[in-house]
């Protein structure tokens, strides 16, 4: 049996492309059953994203297993399974569990770092039980997965440095406030990019939220959204003298906030700082308000050089990452190989404990009069002596797991000793040799 990964996502296949093959839960489940009914998949979970669709499972023959839940997947959508031969990629055992873990790490996403893949993994992973069709493997990778994942997110820091426009506004704000609750934002302008700026700045405790904008009904839209207050444009000038945080994205063809307006305002703030984050092109605030004592002002330039600062660190936490999983693979991989040999560990010592209690019971029955001291002892000897018996083969089995002959050494003491048939006491999840 092998373990495969298989899919396409972000990295080499367009949207137009992945968003073909979206498929919703109810569906999944169904696929899932499906695959696993054709009888070439042992072991079967796909995750959908809108940036990855991947299918891990374990098969005897990962090729036809691969191409079989594709088809499935395909025909729910209504695809031509050749259309996405170009796209697809596939991991098999090792390749397959490195992959698997930088998924759940997010080290294969679009955004190096992002929180939600994990999320997604974990959901994906409890719709394949629910289908039952995680067996020993799945499991032991995903919940290995999971475990990586976690030290990556706390022994590193490749998820904290903002790498969006929105979020590194927040991280200014932070520094210069030392702390965002209780702090009142005003957003002038319904972009999409400053309601999530405010968003991010209402997560990390600013409130109350006041938007300005010069459609009304809009303003009042957001402000529902956002639990913020609708202000009349006309009233700006008062909502600057209230606030500390001021997101601007109008999309006017001038600056809205002039320098002489700040000014006037700040008069009466007795010293207390006004943050602008002016993320619209052309700038709603002029250059020059960020000359004022005691005013922050960042345009969407300066936010984009934090964005690339904090790539780069990401990059670099991601290289400690990388080195973090490479070391896991490893001891997964020995994890995986004792898996593997365990059931025929368990039949073999059944099969001599068996014979052991068979033979103490014939030699007991021969002298019934024995005492309990002697009984003892006779038990011990013989368990001893089975115990000398399997340290053998059972350390024969794991070497040759580890070196990647278990398979053909698994069959040969199943022969010998009267096991039963290897393969059937190994299917459920065995990654084979």
């Amino acid at each position: 049996m092998a373990l495969f990964a298989s899919g396409l996502n972000h990295r080499g296949t367009p949207v137009g492309v992945r968003e073909q093959l979206a498929v919703e839960e109810d569906k999944l489940r169904e696929i899932l059953r499906d695959v696993q009914a054709t009888g070439l998949v042992n072991e079967a979970l796909i995750l959908s994203t809108c940036n990855r669709v991947e299918v891990y499972g374990v098969a005897d023959v990962p090729g036809e297993a691969r191409a079989v839940a594709f088809r499935h997947l395909c025909r729910h959508r209504g695809v031509d399974p050749t259309s996405l031969e170009p796209y697809l990629y596939a991991h098999l055992d090792g390749e397959a569990v490195r992959h698997a873990f930088r998924v759940a790490s997010s080290l294969d996403s679009m955004m190096v770092g992002e929180p939600q893949i994990l999320g997604q993994v974990k959901n994906a992973f409890a719709l394949a039980q629910s289908c039952e069709t995680v067996g020993p493997t799945l499991h032991l990778l995903f919940t290995q997965a999971f475990a990586v994942a976690k030290r990556v997110r706390t022994e590193t820091e490749i998820g904290r440095h903002a790498v969006s426009v929105s979020f590194a506004a927040v991280e200014l704000a932070k520094k210069i406030f030392a702390g965002l609750t209780g702090k009142a934002v005003l957003l002038l302008g319904a972009g999409k990019m400053g309601e999530l700026a405010a968003r991010h700045l209402l997560e990390q405790g600013a409130f109350p939220i006041y938007i300005v904008n010069r459609t009304w009904a809009r303003a009042q839209e957001l402000g529902r959204a956002l639990a913020g207050t609708a202000v009349p444009f006309q009233e700006l000038p008062t909502a600057l003298a209230a606030v500390d945080i001021v997101i601007t994205s109008t999309g006017a063809p001038q600056p809205i906030v002039t320098r002489e307006a700040v000014a006037r305002i700040m008069h009466g703030r007795r010293a207390r700082p006004l943050f602008f984050i002016d993320i619209a092109v052309p700038r709603d605030v002029e250059p020059s308000v960020g000359g004022l004592d005691n005013v922050y002002c960042y345009d969407i330039d300066d936010l984009k050089q934090v964005v690339d600062s904090n790539l780069r660190e990401r990059a670099r936490e991601a290289h400690r990452a990388e080195t973090l999983i490479e070391r896991e693979v490893a001891k997964f991989l020995a994890r995986l190989t004792d898996v593997e040999i365990i059931p025929t560990i368990v039949s073999l010592r059944e099969r001599l404990e068996a014979i052991r209690v068979g033979e103490v019971r014939k030699a007991l029955a021969r002298r019934p009069n024995v005492s309990p001291e002697v009984r003892e002892a006779i038990e011990a000897v013989s368990t001893a002596i089975v115990n000398k018996i399997l340290h053998a083969p059972i350390t024969k089995l794991r070497e040759s797991s580890r070196a990647g002959a278990g398979r053909s050494w698994r069959e040969l003491v199943h022969e010998l000793f009267g096991l039963g048939s290897a393969s059937r006491k190994t299917d459920r999840g065995s990654p084979g040799d």
